[in-house]
């Protein structure tokens, strides 16, 4: 029997695929009703956490940070049954997951902390990517049950807290791409172009392909050799800036790249490849 902490929009597609395979599931949320919709679905719910815990092999949550899945694990840990798994699928510091693994190991329990990157969709249809690392012996005898939940498994080793940082910098790239994406649909806006010509565009052309390439010679450090000169991407940037201020529109990112690039061109940089300017990673 398995217990659901957290009833978001993924914890509770979370728990109706679990119910859909024909597992037991107790579940808990900070806000009642939120549980107790499940009810219609087969979940049991509980107002008090430590009762939702009880008699659970396996514990799931899906909570917002470090100190919401303190908490609630404190509150829940009367209730814990002898040799309980708890799998923590929030996305929490590396430094808090670290931490969480070796208190609930001395207190007699196994803590996994496994972020993901799905959304309410692939929750419910056992789709997406979770992220995993620690203790390889342990991480084996949850693999299938995580498995069930998810499309792909990553496992990044033996490296506590790894995965915590990985589903970081994976959610920083998202906000990235989204605010770079914002920039690109306002200048758009400002040169009469339109969404729908945006999306012709990316379906066409996909910038994803050169992410590995781009990563490697970043980290390589060597930009002694562009494929786009810092001067001229320099030039872009504020031929962009100008475009989208004469019509109207504030870009996000652009601006801030400018200000980069002046530095490194300042530094002598300027026939470098315009990655150079992340050569202090």
């Amino acid at each position: 029997m398995k217990a659901f902490l957290g009833i978001g929009l993924l914890g509770s597609n979370f728990v109706k695929a679990m119910l859909a395979k024909g597992e037991q599931v107790q579940v808990w949320n900070r806000t009642a009703e939120k549980a107790l919709v499940l009810e219609a679905d087969g979940a049991k719910a509980f107002e008090e956490a430590a009762k939702a815990v009880e008699g659970a092999d396996i514990i799931h949550l899906t909570l917002k940070d470090d100190a919401a899945v303190d908490e609630v694990l404190a509150k829940a840990a009367a209730g814990f049954k002898p040799g309980a798994i708890i799998i923590d699928h929030s996305t929490t510091s590396a430094e808090g997951a670290i931490k969480r693994t070796k208190h609930w190991k001395d207190a007699g329990f196994r803590y996994l902390h496994a972020p993901v990157f799905m959304g309410p969709i692939n929750a419910l249809e056992s789709s997406g990517v979770m992220l995993v690392s620690g203790d390889q012996e342990f991480i084996a005898t949850v693999k299938p049950e995580l498995s069930k939940m998810t499309g792909k498994v990553m496992d990044f080793g033996e490296m506590e807290g790894k995965a915590a940082g990985i589903k970081l910098l994976g959610n920083l790239f998202i906000l990235a791409v989204t605010a770079g994406l914002s920039d690109s649909l306002q200048l758009a806006k400002a040169s009469n172009i339109s969404p729908e010509d945006v999306i012709s565009l990316f379906s066409e052309w996909n910038p994803a392909t050169s992410l590995t390439g781009r990563i490697k010679k970043m980290s390589a450090g060597d930009f002694s050799n562009p494929s786009w000169e810092l001067t001229m991407a320099r030039k872009d940037a504020g031929l962009m800036i100008d475009t989208a201020k004469a019509g109207g529109q504030t870009l996000i990112t652009t601006p801030s790249i400018a200000e980069v690039m002046d530095t490194w061109i300042d530094k002598g940089s300027g026939s470098d490849d315009w990655m150079v300017i992340s050569k202090e990673i």
